[in-house]
C-alpha cells in the first residue's frame, strides 16, 4: 500500500491517545478502537493529501489531522450506541452493553477533547472546519431522531441527515488535507466536495448492507435501523413504493417480530435494493469526477480506487 507507512504512524500514536488518568477510560477507550474498524476516514484524509501533492515534510500533521477526525468519529459511535440502545458494535458488544451509559458517555467526551487537544495547533481555519463538522454531526444525530418511525419522509430528508450525521466529517477531512498539502482554493473546495459525495455513497451503501447483510459481514444483526425506525435509504425509497411498509412506518415501532420480518421482506425487495444501490452509485460517479481534477499520480489512482470499493461493499 503507497501510504502504508504513514497509516502504521497514525495507528501507533493514536493508541498512545487512548491513555487517561483513569483505568475505566483507557480501557473503554482501547476496547472500542484497538484493532477495530476499516480506518476508513484516516485513510481517504492521507489519501487525499498525498494526492493533493502534500510533502513527507508536513505528513506529521496530516496524520494528526486524521486522527482527529477519527477520534471524533469514535466518540460519536459511543454517544450513538447510548441513544440507539446499541448492544452490538463491530461484531461484540458495545461499550454501552459492556460497561454503561455514564461510562460511555464520559468516555465519548474524553475523545472529543483528545481529538481537539490535536486540532488546537492548526490554524484557526482549520479548526473551524472540524467544529464546523462536529456541529453537523449533532444536528444529524438530533434529525436522524426527530425523523424515526416518519412515514410522510422523503428522500430530501434522508440526504440531509446523511449529509450532516456521516459526510459532513469526510468533508471536513478532504478540506483539511489538501490544505495541508498546500493546495489552491479549488483544489481545497474540490476535495471538500469529493469528501460529501464519498460520505454519502459510504452510509447509502452502509444502509442498504443493514437490509441484506449477512449480519457476520455488518457487525450486528440485519435490520437494526428498520427495528430501530431509523430514516434509512431503503425504507424511504420502500415507503415511496410500497404503501404497506409506509403504514408500517406510522405505527411507531414495531408491533412484534412478524410484522418485523414482513417488513424486512418488504425493504429486501430487488427493486428497493436495486434504487438504493443505484442512488449510492450516483455519489461514486460524482466522487470519482471530483477525482479527477487532482494531477495524476499513484496517489491519485488509489483514491479512486478507495472509492471505487465502495460498490464492491454493497455487492
Amino acid at each position: 500500500m503507497l501510504i502504508r507507512d504513514d497509516l502504521l504512524r497514525t495507528e501507533a500514536k493514536l493508541a498512545t491517545l487512548l491513555d487517561s488518568q483513569e483505568a475505566l477510560i483507557s480501557e473503554i477507550s482501547h476496547y472500542l478502537i484497538d484493532g477495530a474498524g476499516k480506518r476508513l476516514r484516516p485513510l481517504f484524509i492521507l489519501l487525499v493529501y498525498r494526492a493533493s501533492g502534500g510533502a513527507d515534510a508536513k505528513v506529521e500533521d496530516a496524520i494528526d489531522a486524521a486522527i482527529a477526525l477519527e477520534l471524533i468519529h469514535s466518540a460519536t459511535l459511543l454517544h450513538d450506541d447510548i441513544i440507539d440502545g446499541g448492544l452490538l458494535r463491530r461484531g461484540k458488544p458495545s461499550a454501552f452493553a459492556r460497561y454503561g451509559a455514564a461510562a460511555s458517555l464520559v468516555t465519548g467526551d474524553f475523545l472529543f477533547c483528545r481529538a481537539f487537544e490535536l486540532c488546537g495547533r492548526f490554524e484557526e481555519r482549520l479548526v473551524q472546519t472540524a467544529a464546523r463538522a462536529c456541529i453537523q454531526l449533532t444536528e444529524g444525530e438530533v434529525m436522524e431522531g426527530r425523523m424515526r418511525h416518519h412515514s410522510a419522509a422523503a428522500f430530501d430528508d434522508y440526504l440531509e441527515i446523511i449529509t450532516r450525521k456521516t459526510a459532513s466529517l469526510f468533508a471536513a477531512g478532504g478540506r483539511v488535507a489538501a490544505d495541508l498539502a498546500g493546495g489552491s482554493p479549488a483544489t481545497i473546495a474540490t476535495m471538500e466536495k469529493l469528501g460529501l459525495a464519498f460520505g454519502r455513497a459510504f452510509q447509502m451503501i452502509d444502509d442498504v448492507l443493514d437490509i441484506v447483510g449477512p449480519e457476520a459481514k455488518i457487525g450486528k444483526p440485519v435490520g437494526s435501523d428498520l427495528r430501530a425506525g431509523v430514516l434509512s435509504l431503503p425504507a424511504v425509497i420502500g415507503m415511496d413504493e410500497l404503501p404497506e411498509l409506509r403504514a408500517f412506518f406510522a405505527n411507531g415501532k414495531v408491533v412484534d417480530e412478524a410484522s418485523f420480518k414482513h417488513a424486512l421482506d418488504l425493504m429486501s425487495r430487488p427493486a428497493v435494493i436495486g434504487r438504493a444501490r443505484a442512488h449510492a452509485a450516483d455519489q461514486i460517479a460524482i466522487a470519482r469526477t471530483l477525482v479527477a481534477h487532482l494531477a495524476p499520480s499513484q496517489f491519485r489512482e488509489s483514491l479512486g480506487q478507495l472509492i471505487d470499493d465502495q460498490t464492491t461493499r454493497a455487492s
